[in-house]
This record gives structure tokens, C-alpha cells and sequence, in this order.
């Protein structure tokens, strides 16, 4: 048998290292070919089979659901969210995905978070119906926007701008390869700057799938360290070309090469025309990047200039926004030039505006204000989705109620929302809320739309579409899967809410408006981990909310057993909230005058208490007791610090001393009711006028003068309106009504409208629940007799007094 033995030399070094990279370059291109082949197969043994799918069957793709998180990903999304720009900043497991059925790791929770996150079993009954229920809700597809719509209205904004628009020719990975090696041959003295400039501009059209391979690239690390060598030797266009190529690039803001290219762009700020700016801005905008020195250099070319071109403005207002600040020395100029340019504006062109104002937290005239609400108004029906929730939301800032764009609204919400998106709604509904404009169609409409789209809530938009549906009054009723489907959407969001405490609160104070009580969700609210969580947010005023939570459950589910606030939480923040009231509400002119008249009418400052009777409801109400003869009953001292005496009004009066003892000998009969309002008087009896005494009756102002002999003076109403009692005739304590008067105002109720907002509707309903009677002095009423005499204003109280116990 024989045997042969074969020897291969060994190849040479320079031979492997080329061996190496074409068995990388084959290796790769023949994964590809594999993939290909395998989905080729895959795809004929599909249609091979014999499946018989239902006519209606759908495939739901979405690409943005499996989506890797990635900062690129996080600007885009922070574009949509003007509200909380701390958003942007969170980890991947906190942010709202599109996907409801990722998974996120937990191991960043702590023990404590984790504690709150199982608080809540989600096998509960309740959250088992809400689940059925909701999983027979179709999920649609959420609507996405373009947030540089705008810049298609006018070729000018091409000179200025980044353009994002997909490109039509892309370079493929072997020509990439190809561009590397060369930028790697040349080094030193070889390679100009504009080689280097040129190079990576030409990378930068690489396909997107090949990005992040061509940024771990050392050859292309190599080439961006080289082009910081050479800034200073690189002419202003190839330094921009440079900066857009990064934006393809989708280079991170925090790479270290971009703080070279700042430092460069500010030093050449100076000898840039506007448009070179205002690119250049919108470059760093779209990769990311602080940088608030070059926008100061940007803002002092505007304020040298004597006026700017319509894109030019639009633009600039633009990038105000985006970096969420104005400077207070431009803010003039820029009133000037769109008090100036404000009619040449396209549809786009107005919601851009009110965007960049919005963001930026500009205050404005409300002269100026009011003409783009008009000019809004004119291009309404030319305007987008996006457009449109842009004016909403600077609406909502300004806190002006514009009549007509709000009746406009009522007929085109309704048309649009069946195509707008999550967010779009949220803002909608949050305008009317805070504008107190209660319109049926548009609240309908959202309600009806919403939940189909409750998977892709964040839960901010869940909670604030809860609390503003709420505050406008909205039943269950009206849109009974409305409420049950944000809820669960809550409970599928409890993480988020161990970053961000207020969401929850909001979503729950929200549901108590409209009584709906989930007790899953309060138990996690009220736990005592979250209230520890909750009153670590520093930045945010979070004690009051869970002060009006916690009240509210008392009242309205007597039988919880779950955790409360401690009795110490409790007082320290009502003690708070009444040293707060005592100098804003209480001495209101409206309120002063009511506790000064009250005091006069019922006999003293013992029978009237000015406080918060239920704290939780954060607001002042005037109680007065009375027995079931309808007299006034003295009041047991104050809980709250003594305040100091009024500076007119009857306590100060020598003779208003101990009326509630003193009998001053006038008893208001039939008969002299009759003599004083010079009526005709049935009885004839002379013994009427010393009938029993009956209960106290009001006297109509202005009807008319008595016979002579008889006239209405200050002496004789006083008189009237005192008590009669004597010390002897103790009223029956269980027979004593308990009258909760409250002075309201316009803020009270949805506008044009005498429907209570939802928080004021809550606190009426507890005071129900808690044994008072309401007594209302309307605004209508109350405001107008400010300006009228004390007998006039006597009369009206007695009447709204002793009406409510008749």
C-alpha cells in the first residue's frame, strides 16, 4: 500500500493580508446570495401551499415597530412632542413604542420601583373584562406627520434648508469598500482637503442598511479625524456639504468631531450671509446638537438686518422652536417683520409660526396674536392635520378665546379626525379644555376615534386626554368605550409611570371628575412607594394632586380599605394650600364684599366661616348654618389661624356686638312685608302684626317705594336682617342645615355655557356627599351688584340664603 504526502509551501505574509479581504468581501456577498435564496424558497413553498384566507384578511406592516432605538429615532420623535422635552432623553424601555408587544428589560428598576410595578396583579377581575373588552377593539394604524411641510410651499427654502427627502441613487456597499481603500492609500501630503471633503460626501449616500457598518468603519474614523485637521483649509461651501453629509450620516450629537466642526462654524459666522445661517442651524438641528453659541451669532445677523424675505422668517421662527428659545432682545424685531409679512403667509406657513411660537414659549401682543388666529382662520379649510393642531396649541399658550377659528373647529374636527393621529387629537382636546370650549362634535368625534388607537398612546397622551375629556364635562355615556379603553391602555403603561409620578395622578383626578373610580390603579397611586416617588418630583407640585385624590376617594368609595395619605401628609398640605388662599383668593373683591355682606345679613361674623371646607377641592366657600326655622346658627371657632379684621363692614361696627343674644324687638311679619313693598295685604286681622314670629323674608330691591311714612333706610334693613333669638332658644343641633356658599366666576364654567368645568362639578358633588347644601352667587348676578347698594346686595343674599332651605 502506498502512501503519498503532500507539501504546500506556506504563502507569504502581503498574500494573506489579500487572501483576508477578499475572503471578507466573498463571504459577505455570498451570505447575501444565501438570504436571497432562502427567501426565494420560502416564497415558492408559500405559494405552493394551498391556504384559503378570508377575503377581508389583512397584513398590518409597520417597519417602525421593530425599529432599533437609536438617537436619530429619538429627534424624530421629539419633534412630535412640544410638551415634555425630557422625553428625548429616556431609555428605550421607557419610551412609547409602537409595537404593544415588545419586551423591555427591567433590570434598570430598582427594588422599590419594582415593589409599585406588582402592586397592581393584572389578573385581576377588573383588568380582565377591561382586557376582553379592549381586545375586541381594532387596532389602526397611527397617522404620521410631516413637521417640514411647510418648506415644500416655496423653492426659496431650498437654499436654507437640509434636505431630507430620500435619495434616488444610493451607493452600494463594494463601491463604499472601493472609496475606504482610496481614502486609506492616501495620507499625509497626498490627501487635499478637498479630497477629504469630497469623500465624505460621497459616503454619505451610502444605502441606509450599510450606515452604522460604515461608521465603525477605522478607515471612515480615520478620514472624519482627518477632516478636523484640515477645517481651517476647508472653503465655507465645503464645510456645509461636510455638515449635511453628518445629517446623512446620521453621525450621533455627541461624536466627538462635531465640537471641532462648532467652534469652526462660529468662528466663520460673522462672514456667512443669512441663508448660509439659517442652513446651517437647520443642520444641526436635524443631527441633534446644542448649540447655542452659533445660534447667538445667527440671532445678531437677524438683528442687524433691516428685514427678511417670508422664508426667511418662517424659517427662522422655525429654528426658535426647535431650540426651545427665543432671546428677549429679538422677540421685537420679529413682531415687526410678521406684523409685516403676516398676509403674504401660505397655510403651511401659519401653523409653522404658530409652532415656533409655541415651542420657544414666545409671548406676543395680543393684538398681533389675534390677527394670526384671523389670517388662520381665512386658510383653515387649505390647512393640514399637523397645521391645524399647531394653531391649537398656540391657542392654548396664549389662553385667548378666538370665536370664530373655534366654530370653524367645531365642523372641521369632526371631519378630519377619523385620519389624525394620537397626538393630534391629544392637542385638540387639550385646547378646548383649557379654553373652556365644550363642543359635542369634537369631543365625539376624538372619542369615537381614540380607541382604536389606544396601542399607540404614550401614557402623557392617555392621561391628558382623560383629564381634558373630563374638565369639559364628557360622560361615560356619551362614548361608553372611551373611558374603559384609555383606562387599560393605563395599566399597560405602569412602567412610565415610575418615571413620570404626574401622569398618573392626572389620568386619575381626570377619571374623578366623571366618577369613575379604578381601583387597581389607585391602589398603585396611593401606595406608599409612589407617594414617596411622587414627592421627590421637586420640579412639579405633586401634594395637591394627591391631596385631591386622596379626598376624593374618601367621599365617593366609603368602603375602600386600601392605603390613604397619613393623617400628617394630609394637615401639612391643607395648611399649605390655605396660607396660599389667604393671600390670592380670599381677598378677592368679590369675595370680601360677600363675607362683609353675609356677615351683616345673618347677625355677625360668628354665624359666617370663611375656609376650605373640603380641602382636596383646593378652592374657599363661605359656611353658614341654619336652623329649621331658617335662623342663623353661631358657628364653632375656626379651625384655621384668625385673620385679621375687615377694613369695612359690619364687625367693625360698635353696635354688631353679641347680635346673636340681643333681641332688637322687630318681628317681620305678612302684614309689615305688606306696608314696607306698599302691597295689598289680605289680612286684615289687626292682630297679624303680632302674630308668632315667622321665619325672615327677603326684600326685592327697586320695587317700588313704601307709602309715606315708611321708608327703606340702612337703619330699618339692618334691622330686618338681624336675628331675633334670644339666648333662651338654643337651636336643635340635629335639625341644623349646613349651607356651603361659593362665589363663582366665569372660570367656573365652559364657555358661553352655565355647565360646570369638572373640577368645580366634583367639589359640588362632594359637598352633597359630605351634607351641604350649595349655595351659589352666580357671577351673572354677583359681579354686577358689586357696583350697587348694600340693600340691594342684602336682599339678593337673603333670598339665595333662605331659598335654599324653603
Amino acid at each position: 500500500m502506498a502512501a503519498c504526502v503532500l507539501c504546500r509551501r506556506p504563502p507569504r505574509l502581503h498574500r494573506l493580508l489579500g487572501l483576508r479581504k477578499r475572503l471578507v468581501r466573498t463571504q459577505f456577498s455570498k451570505a447575501a446570495e444565501e438570504k436571497e435564496d432562502k427567501e426565494e424558497g420560502r416564497k415558492e413553498a408559500w405559494e405552493s401551499r394551498d391556504f384559503a384566507l378570508p377575503e377581508d384578511y389583512k397584513l398590518n406592516y409597520n417597519p417602525s415597530c421593530y425599529r432599533q432605538w437609536s438617537a436619530s429615532l429619538s429627534r424624530s420623535q421629539g419633534d412630535n412632542d412640544e410638551d415634555d422635552y425630557r422625553v428625548s432623553n429616556m431609555p428605550p424601555s421607557f419610551r412609547q413604542q409602537c409595537n404593544r408587544y415588545s419586551i423591555s428589560s427591567s433590570r434598570h428598576i430598582s427594588s422599590a420601583k419594582k415593589t409599585l410595578f406588582d402592586l397592581v396583579s393584572s389578573t385581576s377581575p377588573e383588568s380582565q373584562s377591561q382586557h376582553q373588552h379592549h381586545g375586541s377593539v381594532p387596532v389602526s394604524p397611527d397617522v404620521r406627520f410631516d413637521p417640514r411641510a411647510f418648506l415644500k410651499g416655496r423653492p426659496e427654502y431650498w437654499a436654507m434648508t437640509v434636505d431630507l427627502t430620500p435619495r434616488p441613487r444610493a451607493l452600494d456597499w463594494d463601491q463604499a469598500w472601493k472609496r475606504l481603500s482610496r481614502s486609506s492609500a492616501l495620507k499625509g501630503s497626498h490627501r487635499s482637503p478637498a479630497d477629504v471633503a469630497d469623500l465624505i460626501v460621497e459616503l454619505s449616500s451610502v444605502q441606509p442598511d450599510h450606515i452604522a457598518l460604515l461608521r465603525m468603519d477605522k478607515r471612515f474614523q480615520a478620514l472624519l479625524q482627518g477632516s478636523v485637521e484640515n477645517l481651517g483649509r476647508l472653503s465655507d461651501l465645503q464645510l456645509l456639504d461636510v455638515l449635511q453629509s453628518f445629517v446623512w450620516l446620521k453621525l450621533p450629537p455627541t461624536h466627538s468631531v462635531l465640537d471641532s466642526y462648532e467652534e469652526e462654524l462660529c468662528r466663520r459666522a460673522s462672514r456667512m450671509d443669512l441663508p448660509q445661517l439659517l442652513l446651517t442651524a437647520d443642520a444641526w438641528r436635524c443631527i441633534g446638537k446644542q448649540v447655542p453659541g452659533f445660534l447667538r451669532r445667527l440671532y445678531e445677523a437677524v438683528e442687524s438686518r433691516p428685514t427678511l424675505t417670508v422664508p426667511e422668517l418662517v424659517h427662522l421662527l422655525y429654528i426658535i422652536g426647535e431650540s426651545r428659545h427665543c432671546p428677549a432682545e429679538l422677540i421685537r424685531p420679529l413682531v415687526q417683520l410678521l406684523m409685516r409679512h403676516l398676509h403674504q403667509l401660505l397655510p403651511e406657513e401659519v401653523g409653522a409660526v404658530c409652532l415656533g411660537l409655541f415651542k420657544s414659549q414666545t409671548s406676543i401682543s395680543e393684538l398681533l396674536a389675534l390677527r394670526v388666529f384671523d389670517k388662520a382662520h381665512k386658510v383653515s379649510a387649505q390647512m393640514s392635520d399637523y397645521a391645524l393642531v399647531n394653531v391649537f396649541k398656540y391657542l392654548r399658550f396664549s389662553y385667548l378665546f378666538h370665536g370664530p377659528w373655534m366654530e370653524a373647529m367645531a365642523r372641521e374636527v369632526p371631519r378630519r379626525a377619523h385620519g389624525m393621529g394620537v397626538q393630534g387629537l391629544m392637542h385638540v382636546v387639550l385646547a378646548c379644555s383649557a379654553l373652556r370650549f365644550r363642543s359635542d362634535p369634537i369631543l365625539v368625534a376624538v372619542a369615537q376615534r381614540i380607541p382604536s388607537l389606544v396601542p399607540h398612546c404614550r401614557s402623557k397622551d392617555s392621561c391628558k386626554l382623560i383629564w381634558s375629556f373630563g374638565t369639559l364635562g364628557f360622560l361615560p355615556d356619551q362614548s361608553p368605550n372611551f373611558y374603559p379603553s384609555l383606562t387599560q391602555g393605563l395599566r399597560q403603561k405602569k412602567a412610565e409611570f415610575l418615571r413620570y409620578p404626574e401622569h398618573l395622578l392626572t389620568g386619575l383626578i381626570g377619571l374623578a371628575f366623571v366618577g369613575h373610580f379604578p381601583e387597581d390603579l389607585i391602589l398603585l397611586a396611593l401606595s406608599p412607594d409612589f407617594v414617596k416617588l411622587a414627592l421627590k418630583a421637586t420640579q412639579l407640585e405633586l401634594k395637591k394632586d394627591l391631596l385631591t385624590l386622596d379626598g376624593a376617594l374618601a367621599l365617593e368609595l366609603p368602603h375602600w380599605t386600601g392605603p390613604r395619605l397619613s393623617p400628617e401628609l394630609r394637615a401639612e398640605v391643607s395648611e399649605m394650600m390655605w396660607k396660599v388662599a389667604q393671600t390670592d383668593m380670599c381677598q378677592k373683591p368679590e369675595v370680601l364684599e360677600a363675607e362683609s355682606s353675609l356677615q351683616q345679613l345673618l347677625g355677625g361674623r360668628d354665624f359666617v366661616r370663611k375656609r376650605m371646607i373640603l380641602p382636596h377641592t383646593r378652592s374657599i366657600d363661605f359656611e353658614v348654618h341654619l336652623d329649621s326655622s331658617g335662623q342663623p346658627v353661631p358657628l364653632d371657632q375656626p379651625s384655621e389661624p384668625p385673620q385679621a379684621p375687615l377694613k369695612s363692614g359690619p364687625s367693625t361696627h360698635p353696635s354688631d356686638k353679641d347680635w346673636g343674644v340681643i333681641s332688637l324687638g322687630v318681628t317681620v311679619t305678612e302684614d309689615l312685608i305688606a306696608r314696607l313693598t306698599s302691597s295689598k295685604n289680605t289680612t286684615t286681622d289687626p292682630a297679624a302684626s303680632v302674630s308668632p314670629r315667622t321665619a325672615p323674608r327677603r326684600v326685592e330691591p327697586d320695587r317700588g317705594l313704601p307709602e309715606p311714612g315708611c321708608h327703606l333706610t340702612g337703619d330699618i334693613m339692618q334691622r330686618l336682617t338681624r336675628p331675633s333669638r334670644t339666648a333662651a332658644e338654643p337651636p336643635g343641633l340635629s335639625e341644623v342645615v349646613k349651607l356651603a356658599v361659593q362665589v363663582t366666576t366665569r372660570n367656573h364654567f365652559c364657555c358661553h355655557s352655565q355647565q360646570l368645568m369638572g373640577f368645580h362639578a366634583m367639589k359640588r358633588r362632594h359637598l352633597r356627599l359630605a351634607g351641604y347644601r350649595v349655595v351659589e352667587l352666580n357671577h351673572r348676578d354677583w359681579f354686577p351688584l358689586l357696583r350697587k347698594s348694600r340693600m340691594e346686595k342684602l336682599a339678593y343674599l337673603s333670598r339665595k340664603i333662605y331659598d335654599s332651605v324653603t
